[in-house]
């Protein structure tokens, strides 16, 4: 690698999961701290950050075709930097494959990126995918302008080990943040115009503070800031759905009616090989306290359609629980082997035939449950938080507190929270008519 002009603009494309999104963030105020800028739309960068996501099939590969898609028409590349799970996991193997990028950084590591622009600005490529005890929070800048929803990191890492996931590997072991650094780090976002929060972590509801004090507590405390208006929680695991954060839907009414609560399968013996550590019932025991303590949530979840040895009559398991929860929105995924975790050496793989039909079944299913929720709220009157202009004059788009999409015309602007009646329903978004201007 030759030495290269200093960049002076740069791009980060993130791909995934919040968790994704939030570190993409904060590598982009850690560039500007840097002085370097975000490039113009439509106009090529000098830094390119491809901030990757191991949950994606054939992830790997993808981020080889997105390096090779950066070669401009005169054969120059911009500066290139591997950043995120892809890059934890693959770390050397993306050095030696693809010679023009110039630095691989893992997600517990990307507070160094300075150091390493600079080392491959003089010409020397660089990985690192440490996990080192000074922790990138220690060091990352302070938090600057936001949008009216910004996400709050809360904890890191999975002790689970789920045998299809990849994240204890990627992410290193579940850690908490300290209780004091998340109450000033949110009070920050609220000075820069963040109207909702939203806490992240792979296990968020794992969370504890250094006197044992869980998630609800810290919910509390952030709903005593004013102007903080809403507060989420994503993504959580059944097993850590402690009675004080179930009490806190109830009680704490910032916290927005909406749960994501991943349940993978309805079938025990795939849970079981999964290492889910909850079975069918235990977690539809879990749902209906969270829905006695909070009637009007709407819930949502995650399944993988042919595990390894899933039967179609366990599938068959799965669609019967979504009939029998009714979610409100989810996500769904055909299973795909992780290099390194168990269940990509299991007997039984699905042929990817059975996988398709599968999943298509299983969307079918949770799009009508996604409809029928939505059509059940037609004739509501709510709160919307406006996040951005619609395509369309004078329209608005926001989200209402069960998180649907919401659009609307009226006197409004970003950051408002606006009463309206909902009057249309579709699978992805709701129509509503304005009842109260802006307010608080």
């Amino acid at each position: 690698m030759r030495p290269t002009p200093p960049p002076r603009t740069y791009r980060v494309k993130s791909f995934g999961c919040q968790m994704n999104v939030y570190d993409g963030e904060r590598m982009a105020e850690l560039l500007a701290e840097q002085g370097i800028t975000p490039a113009p739309e439509g106009e090529e960068a000098d830094l390119v950050v491809l901030n990757t996501c191991h949950i994606r099939e054939k992830a790997a590969e993808k981020v080889y075709s997105d390096i090779g898609r950066l070669r401009r028409e005169d054969g120059t590349a911009p500066l290139i930097a591997v950043a995120g799970c892809v890059a934890q996991a693959e770390g050397e193997e993306i050095m030696r494959r693809a010679p023009a990028v110039g630095m691989v950084v893992g997600p517990q590591a990307y507070h160094r990126l300075p150091q390493m622009i600079a080392d491959a600005v003089e010409g020397r490529r660089s990985v690192d995918t440490d996990m080192p005890a000074e922790t990138k929070f220690d060091v990352l800048p302070a938090r600057r302008k936001v949008g009216p929803s910004a996400f709050l990191t809360v904890q890191e890492g999975c002790d689970k080990f789920c045998t299809y996931c990849v994240v204890p590997y990627t992410r290193g072991a579940e850690i908490s943040r300290p209780y004091s650094d998340l109450i000033a780090e949110a009070h920050r976002l609220v000075e820069a115009g963040a109207r909702e929060i939203t806490l992240l972590g792979q296990n968020v509801n794992a969370w504890r503070d250094e006197s044992n004090r869980g998630l609800e507590k810290l919910i509390e405390a952030l709903a005593d800031i004013p102007q903080l208006a809403r507060i989420r929680y994503t993504t959580s695991h059944p097993n850590d759905m402690t009675e004080g954060l179930i009490a806190a839907h109830r009680d704490v009414p910032k916290l927005m009616p909406f749960l994501h609560l991943p349940v993978q399968a309805g079938n025990d013996r795939v849970l079981k090989a999964m290492n889910r550590s909850h079975t069918a019932e235990s977690y539809l025991r879990v749902l209906d306290q969270v829905r006695a303590a909070r009637p009007d949530i709407a819930l949502s979840g995650d399944f993988i359609v042919g595990f390894p040895g899933e039967t179609d009559a366990e599938f068959e398991d799965t669609l019967k629980l979504v009939e029998q929860v009714g979610y409100a929105q989810c996500f769904s995924f055909k299973y795909s082997p992780r290099p390194g975790t168990p269940a990509a050496t299991m007997d039984g793989q699905v042929p990817v035939e059975v996988m398709d039909e599968r999943l298509q079944r299983l969307q079918a299913a949770l799009n009508a449950s996604q409809l029928a929720f939505n059509q059940a709220s037609v004739g509501k009157r709510c709160t919307v938080l406006v996040e951005r202009r619609g395509k369309h004059e004078g329209q608005w788009l926001g989200k209402s507190p069960w998180l649907q999409s919401v659009h609307f015309t009226g006197e409004a602007a970003i950051g408002d929270l606006v009463e309206v009646e909902l009057i249309e329903a579709g699978p992805n978004s709701i129509a509503a008519r304005l009842v109260q201007p802006p307010h608080g």
